[in-house]
């Protein structure tokens, strides 16, 4: 039996939703041109995850099996729409850059298989553990990769200049092909250091 510990750190290294089991990449390779939007839709998720697991976890043994699936579409939904709600009001300009995909997270993979192959399964605390996790490698995945987008494709991180005037940008980093290399690239390096250090 793995330990809370081990539960957790999972998420963010053997079993990274991105690095590792390559979820949600519609919004990986949509929204990441920087790394403030990656950071954004990355705790974005990890709400909608870790509420949504808790909620999934205390209705489990209540749900009828034939109706589990839609049961828990509805419940992603609804933190995925309180989370577009208060992003639309506190954040507008963070809202704007993310548009349709804040709405795609009800289906996102990620959510829905953490839904459904953990938090029915398991107590409360394993499954706020679970989101936690998860939540915060797909946080950093995405950050990571809006980043190494932002800086080769425009000199900058976190909207700071880093390059200097000097710098020509390689705009191909800001568009869609750019996120498949960029994506490419941090894979390669990662599983470089997983084979390494024989994380499996």
């Amino acid at each position: 039996m793995t330990t809370l510990t081990q539960e957790f750190s999972k998420g963010i290294i053997k079993q990274n939703p991105v690095f590792v089991q390559l979820l949600g990449m519609c919004p990986i390779l949509a929204v990441t041109i920087t790394a403030t939007n990656g950071f954004g839709m990355g705790i974005a998720s990890m709400f909608v995850l870790l509420s949504s697991n808790i909620v999934v976890s205390f209705i489990r043994n209540v749900v009828p099996p034939r109706v589990r699936i839609p049961a828990y579409i509805l419940v992603i939904a609804t933190f995925v729409t309180i989370t577009d709600l208060v992003l639309n009001a506190f954040l507008p300009s963070l809202h704007a850059a993310l548009g349709i995909f804040i709405p795609l997270i009800v289906v996102n993979c990620m959510i829905m298989g953490r839904a459904e192959g953990f938090a029915r399964k398991n107590t409360l605390g394993r499954s706020v553990i679970d989101a936690l996790g998860m939540g915060i490698g797909f946080t950093l995945a995405l950050t990571i990769l809006g980043i190494v987008r932002e800086l080769l494709g425009a000199g900058s991180i976190f909207g700071a200049n880093i390059m200097g005037s000097s710098f020509e940008p390689m705009a191909l980093f800001a568009s869609p092909p750019g996120a498949f290399i960029a994506l490419g690239i941090l894979l390669a390096i990662f599983n470089y250091f997983y084979r390494k250090f024989g994380v499996q």
